[in-house]
Order: structure tokens, then C-alpha cells, then sequence
């Protein structure tokens, strides 16, 4: 990757850019850090944006750091939050930890990189070393945070912790002295309160390099509660048709940040028919993941269930009574995570038997339920891509 593609491609902002464009045009090596909480459990591509950032920094020969972010983890980050997180334990933390190394372990070589943890340094401060910290900063730069105001406005609770956590942020930089700070664009303010700090202990100048934030598949925020993310411990079959549901209009924003494929060749992509594009997409995102030959079989998998209607090869198998209900029937089947989503789904006609949509809530599969004589095995479709069949006791 070039130097123009390094702060260009899957980047928003770049702060200051002329520092950016001297360091890296002077031929020497810059030291970078990407630091993450590990606040939850599961990673999906929106978090591989920075993770591929960092990873095509290390490719180019500089000096990279992934730091966790241990200490602040157990605070919370307030980005993006308009309420205040639930503080972790160091045990839930390191929980986490370990997922979160097995899933980047898909991105990045552990081998090739350095590997920090915040508590290092942050669990040693004393009172006085924080004040000194907090006295480089006013309240009413802390307030200038878009969510600090709506949260004041609306009289939510606001914790000084808070308040402290970009300056805990800013003070890694501190302690890395590195030329360059990554992250997602909603990191921008703490990253910068580490520029602030690190020119306030003389250290090196910082430039501060943000990726760009991807929207779920349904152009919303990638949340878990939307159920439109699309994880990198996704299998196969479930990450190439979750691509394949991603709205047109984010096709180019997930080639760029989310591929390997040249930006010239992107552009000819999208040219073409809109399936063919969004299928070379599923293709480029699953294989990094699990290489080509599975993304071409996956390709074909759902090619068989969508483009051509017929059933996976493989689905889950439960054996229900008459007495039972479709709801627990799916949740037993692991199709969804609570009777409150069934009931959604349901509602929305969003669950079929053999191609009819399940429309009672309170059903049961009796005798000519949803106009199917039973005796035989039927299929029940959640959504559009997951299948369980069910045989009668």
C-alpha cells in the first residue's frame, strides 16, 4: 500500500495532515498504536476497519502496537453512548481479551507486532500525577462532546469518570510516544486529548488517523440489536448471504474498507450489474476470512437457496409434538436468541413453513396448522437465510 493510500483509503479524517505526509514521506519508521477496550465479546468487520488500518501500516514496515486497553476497559469509553457504560471487572476483562485476540488473530500477526496492556501504567498513577493530568484540559472543552451536552440537557446521569477517560486515552499516547494514533472516527476527541498531552510532556508530535464507521447491512448502526452485523466468526454460508443483504448504496464504502481490492478495479465493479457486484463483495469478505475455497462454496450455497429456490444442504434438526409452538421450536433450534424476537419476527410474516408464513402468534402444530397435513417432515425459514426442519414425534 502506498503512502497516499495509507492515509487515504478507509480513512476519514487525518490530523494534522501535513505532519502525516512529512513523517511518512521521510523514509524512517514511524511508531503507531491502535488501542481497544474489550468491553464485549464479539467482533464483526465494522471493528476490522482500524484492525486492517494497523495491519497495512505493519505491511508497509513501521513499527505497530496494539494496545488493550485493560484499565480503561473496566471505566468504559463514553463515545457514542448516551448512557453510561456498566463498569467490568478485571475478570471479565480478560475474558474478553482472550476472544478478542482469537478473532483479531483473522487480521493480524501477533507475531509482527507489539502487544501492550494500559494497566501498565494507568493502575500506577497517584492522585497527584492525575490532577496533573486533568489541569491540561478545561470543563468546557470536556463539553464540547455532542453526547457530554445531549446527556446535560436531557439530565441523565454523568460520571466524572467519564470526564477522565479521554484523558486516561491520551495519556497511552504519553506512554507509547508514538508518531501516530489510529482508531474509529468516533475516537477522534480522546485521540486528540492525546496529541494535547503528548506535546504537554514533550514527547513526540502526534498525527491522528481515523477510519471510517461502516453501517450495519440494513444501513443503520452495526448493532447486535438490529441483527445486522456481520461478525468475523460468522461460518461461511452466514457471512457471505449477510453480505449479500447489505443495502446497494453501501457496496463501494464496504469494498474500500472491508476488501482488498483495488480502488480502479472497485470502480469497474460497480459499473456492472448491481448482484454481480454485491456477489464479488461476498466473495472478497468471506474468503479473507475463510479463504476461497469455502467462499466459493458458500457462493454456491446460496446461490442454490436464493437465485435458483432451493433448501442448504445442511440445517438443523429438531423434533417437536404437536403441542409445541413455533417460537420455542426456533429458539431451540438456535435460530433466534429470545421468545421477544420470535414474537417479532413473527409478527413481521418474517418466519415460513414450507413457504407459508406463520402468521398466529399463539400457534401450536396441531393437525393443518398453516394449511399443512402433517405425517411428512417440513422446513421452517427465519428471515432469509436461516432454515431448521422439523420432523413430528
Amino acid at each position: 500500500m502506498t503512502t497516499d493510500d495509507l492515509l487515504t483509503r478507509a480513512v476519514e479524517t487525518v490530523v494534522p495532515r501535513d505532519l502525516a505526509e512529512k513523517k511518512l514521506k521521510s523514509g524512517k519508521k514511524i511508531r503507531l498504536y491502535l488501542g481497544i477496550d474489550p468491553t464485549g465479546a464479539k467482533l464483526h468487520i465494522g471493528h476490522s476497519v482500524p484492525l486492517r488500518k494497523l495491519k497495512a501500516f505493519q505491511e508497509a514496515g513501521h513499527e505497530v502496537i496494539f494496545l488493550i486497553g485493560s484499565f480503561t476497559a473496566m471505566v468504559g469509553d463514553p463515545s457514542g453512548r448516551d448512557t453510561m457504560r456498566e463498569p467490568l471487572t478485571k475478570e471479565q476483562v480478560q475474558k474478553n481479551f482472550e476472544t478478542y485476540r482469537e478473532q483479531t488473530s483473522k487480521i493480524l500477526d501477533f507475531s509482527k507486532i507489539e502487544l501492550r496492556f494500559n494497566h501498565e501504567w494507568l493502575e500506577k498513577l497517584g492522585f497527584a500525577e492525575i490532577m496533573k493530568l486533568a489541569s491540561h484540559f478545561t470543563v468546557q472543552q470536556m463539553m464540547q462532546r455532542e453526547m457530554f451536552k445531549e446527556r446535560m440537557r436531557r439530565d441523565d446521569p454523568l460520571s466524572p469518570n467519564e470526564f477522565l477517560y479521554p484523558l486516561m486515552q491520551g495519556y497511552d499516547s504519553v506512554m507509547l510516544d508514538v508518531d501516530c494514533e489510529l482508531g474509529g472516527n468516533d475516537q477522534l476527541f480522546n485521540m486528540l486529548c492525546g496529541r494535547t498531552l503528548q506535546a504537554a510532556y514533550g514527547k513526540r508530535e502526534k498525527f491522528v488517523l481515523t477510519t471510517k464507521l461502516i453501517e450495519g447491512t440494513d444501513g443503520r448502526k452495526m448493532s447486535k440489536t438490529y441483527d445486522n452485523c456481520v461478525y468475523l466468526e460468522d461460518e461461511p454460508n452466514d457471512m457471505f448471504g449477510k453480505v449479500m443483504s447489505v443495502n446497494d448504496d453501501l457496496m463501494a464504502l464496504y469494498f474500500e474498507c472491508c476488501t482488498d481490492v483495488a480502488m480502479d478495479e472497485v470502480k469497474k465493479i460497480l459499473g456492472g450489474k448491481p448482484r454481480d457486484a454485491k456477489a464479488r463483495l461476498a466473495r472478497e469478505i468471506t474468503a479473507l476470512y475463510h479463504g476461497n475455497d469455502a467462499a466459493a462454496a458458500a457462493e454456491e450455497a446460496f446461490n442454490r437457496v436464493f437465485k435458483d429456490k432451493g433448501l442448504p444442504d445442511e440445517m438443523p434438526e429438531v423434533k417437536v409434538k404437536k403441542d409445541d409452538d413455533p417460537i420455542g421450536v426456533i429458539m431451540k433450534a438456535g435460530l433466534v436468541s429470545s421468545r421477544s424476537e420470535g414474537r417479532r419476527l413473527l409478527e413481521q410474516g418474517a418466519i415460513t413453513i414450507n413457504g407459508q408464513r406463520i402468521i398466529e402468534l399463539e400457534s401450536t402444530f396441531g393437525e393443518g396448522f398453516a394449511g399443512y397435513v402433517w405425517g411428512k417432515d417440513a422446513v421452517i425459514k427465519v428471515g432469509k437465510r436461516k432454515f431448521v426442519r422439523i420432523k413430528i414425534q
